[in-house]
């Protein structure tokens, strides 16, 4: 079990806030304004839990400045009130900021198929081969 401070609890609430309001901007038709609050909701949430010191060297590090300058140039875009061209701008940024983290990732859900419930879920789904 991994222990977490106060201020690092907090940060998993407003990060999870700021990913409902995101999505919930998404799917209100790109609200500019939950768009926002989402994206400012999530980068406080970032600093709460690995704090501002390893956030900002995170996003200035010199590989990533050009992923950094998209995502907060979406940002402000998106604040500007142009959410679908700054959320193409925050996407790209986000891509560029994590493809390091995304084979980790996608070997964190390759996993996922040696749970034994899962894995006879995933075969049945596969061998259901009909074209229906």
């Amino acid at each position: 079990m991994v222990s977490l401070s106060d201020f690092q609890r907090l940060g998993v609430g407003l990060v999870g806030f700021g990913l409902f309001f995101f999505l919930f901007g998404i799917l209100l038709y790109f609200d500019s304004v939950l768009l926002a609050f989402g994206n400012l909701l999530f980068l406080t949430g970032l600093v709460f839990i690995i704090g501002f010191r390893r956030t900002f060297t995170f996003f200035f590090q010199r590989p990533k400045l050009k992923g950094t300058s998209f995502f907060f140039g979406g940002l402000i875009v998106v604040l500007l009130r142009w959410p679908i061209l700054g959320m193409l701008l925050e996407a790209y940024g986000f891509i560029s900021l994590f493809k390091s983290f995304f084979p980790v990732a996608f070997g964190f859900l390759g996993s996922l198929a040696n749970i034994p419930l899962l894995s006879q879920l995933l075969q049945k789904m596969g061998d259901s081969g009909s074209m229906v």
